[in-house]
């Protein structure tokens, strides 16, 4: 039965498709064809059942027939069958598993190939044999045996290794044009092998060769000659033999090659009255010479022994058995070296070592002319070791302190007594970098006398005593302190002179302020006055009356911070006065 359609109209919902039950009776029809009952011929599974990877036929001893359209095949895998011929697709071989029968003819357009026996049937023919393999039948009965025969044969007489022995002392003449001939008897042997290899044996039982022979363009592999008679000279291209010579025509050379690892043996004493040149290695046991010999070439690899003295190739000369290379100039003569000397060992020379003007004999290092420097490289050290380093001359002029790092336990004088100065040129300080400075003595701090007008600085007065000594004590002094940046520097003043025209103590900056507290006593009584700054003080006036002055008393100054000096001290007045602040601002 056909395919039946559903109609379903023009549109949607628009009437004019088939109704419901027509449209689902031809679906059961259409179904039915599909899947009918078993041997239905009308239906699609009736004659094949598609089941577990197996396709079989519904109807007992039914055919399978799967026709392609046109010249189409039917393709399993890689294989492809096309009307009556089976190819492969992706091989040019078809392997076949099991054993193979037909009962037709068995025609093989290309080579028959058989990894083992070719078995044919008693009384088969096998046609194609061509005569030139000497075959009389061609029957399967006698094909064994005739092919075995002639495989035996054609691995017995071949032109690569072909026995022929005559029957007769007459003269034997073959011409070959294979790889290899041998001979075995006969006289007047002639060849005529162009470029090909020749093998001769000759039994001086059966032959022996008089006159001169003569082989050209040959190639002689390994002849065996046994107790064979020859006379005269026998020339095998340029090579002579005559008598107890062997030599070459034509100035050519003559050749010495055994074959494989073989060796040249000479037996008896060799007398070589010509020039020998060794383009390989020569290995001898001893030589022996009775003249001068010159060597003229390079020693390339392996050693040059002269008694207990070794040149080796790699430019190194050893001794044997510990012994020493002693190298004596005659007379004056002189051991020279040019170029660089790299010496690895323990050198030691007895006597007076000379480099340029530098001298070193014994303990000594001097000079012949000239200083002596010591130059280490960049970032490195010159280092003098002992426990007891001694500069013995009169006098050492040298900077200690260039140096990078000055490491020792103990700075000391070697006079008794002696002072140590620690100078520094210009502005320069002496600083100390450590976190604890520890004085196991006395310290004394130098003293300062101002007489005038002048300015504090921290190199020259810092840590000092400083004296306030106008000496006629009626001049005004003005003493103008460096720009407050938080140093830590100290200024101390102690009044040494009275002046009734004023001590002055002013800041040189005006952003700069003085903070703290001066104590006065008043001698008219026990009372104690206090002074503080107030937020502007720049300036302290000292006037030998109401704000103090008078011998003995005493101030000090700390930079603490950016634009701040403290300031602490104590100060008296006079009976007859009362104490007044000290404090003004006349620098902001």
């Amino acid at each position: 039965m056909a395919r039946q359609a559903i109609n379903i109209g023009s549109s949607a919902n628009d009437g004019t498709g088939d109704p419901l039950r027509t449209a689902f009776d031809k679906i059961n029809d259409n179904f039915v064809e599909l899947y009918g009952t078993d041997n239905d011929i009308n239906t699609l599974d009736a004659n094949l059942d598609v089941n577990t990877f197996a396709i079989t036929t519904g109807v007992t001893n039914g055919d399978i027939t799967v026709t392609p359209n046109g010249t189409g095949g039917i393709k399993l895998g890689a294989m492809k069958f096309v009307g009556t011929t089976m190819s492969s697709d992706d091989s040019t071989q078809i392997t076949i598993a099991e054993n193979i029968e037909t009962t037709g003819t068995l025609s093989v357009a290309g080579a028959l190939s058989s990894s083992t026996s070719l078995a044919l049937a008693t009384g088969a023919t096998v046609t194609g044999i061509a005569d030139e393999d000497n075959m009389s039948s061609n029957s399967a009965t006698l094909l064994a045996t005739q092919q075995s025969i002639k495989a035996y044969v054609d691995t017995q007489i071949t032109a690569e290794d072909l026995d022929i022995t005559a029957d007769d002392s007459t003269a034997l003449s073959i011409d070959l044009d294979s790889d290899t001939l041998h001979f075995a008897g006969g006289t007047g042997i002639t060849t005529s092998v162009s470029g090909k290899t020749v093998s001769h044996a000759i039994d001086s039982t059966v032959a022996t060769l008089t006159g001169s022979q003569t082989l050209t363009n040959k190639v002689l592999t390994a002849p065996t000659i046994n107790g064979a008679t020859m006379t005269g000279d026998v020339t095998v291209d340029n090579l002579i033999f005559n008598d107890t010579d062997i030599s070459t025509a034509s100035d050519g050379n003559l050749t010495l090659n055994p074959g494989g690892s073989g060796t040249i043996e000479l037996h008896a004493n060799t007398n070589v009255t010509g020039t020998i040149t060794v383009s390989g290695t020569t290995n001898t046991a001893d030589v022996a010479t009775t003249g001068n010999t010159t060597i003229s070439g390079s020693l390339t690899t392996g050693t040059f022994a002269v008694g207990d003295l070794n040149i080796i190739a790699d430019g190194t000369i050893t001794s044997d058995t510990n012994g020493d290379i002693a190298i004596d100039p005659a007379g004056t003569g002189a051991i020279v070296l040019t170029g660089p000397i790299t010496h690895t060992g323990t050198q030691t020379t007895t006597g007076q070592l000379n480099v340029d003007n530098l001298r070193l004999d014994g303990n000594v290092l001097s000079s012949t002319s000239g200083a002596i420097t010591l130059t280490p490289a960049n970032d490195q050290n010159v280092t003098v070791s002992g426990t007891n380093v001694k500069l013995t001359a009169s006098e050492s002029n040298f900077t200690l302190m260039e140096a990078t790092t000055v490491r020792t336990d103990f700075i000391s004088s070697d006079t008794s007594n002696a002072d140590i100065d620690i100078t520094t040129q210009g502005t320069g300080v002496v600083k100390i970098d450590q976190t604890q400075l520890t004085l196991t003595g006395s310290f004394l701090p130098a003293i300062h006398t101002f007489t005038g007008t002048d300015s504090v600085t921290i190199a020259e007065h810092a840590g000092r005593t400083l004296l306030l000594g106008e000496v006629g004590g009626n001049a005004l002094v003005t003493l103008t302190l460096p720009a407050a940046t938080g140093s830590g520097a100290t200024y101390k003043f102690i009044v040494s002179v009275a002046n009734t025209s004023n001590y002055v103590i002013k800041v040189a900056d005006a952003s700069d302020t003085i903070d703290g507290i001066m104590l006065y006593l008043d001698e008219d009584g026990t009372a104690v006055s206090a002074f503080p700054t107030v937020a502007t003080s720049d300036t302290i006036t000292l006037n030998g009356g109401t704000t103090g002055g008078i011998i003995g008393d005493y101030l000090e100054l700390v930079d603490i911070a950016t634009d701040q000096y403290h300031v602490r001290g104590t100060m008296r007045v006079a009976s007859g006065a009362d104490p007044a602040t000290p404090f003004s601002a006349t620098v902001s």
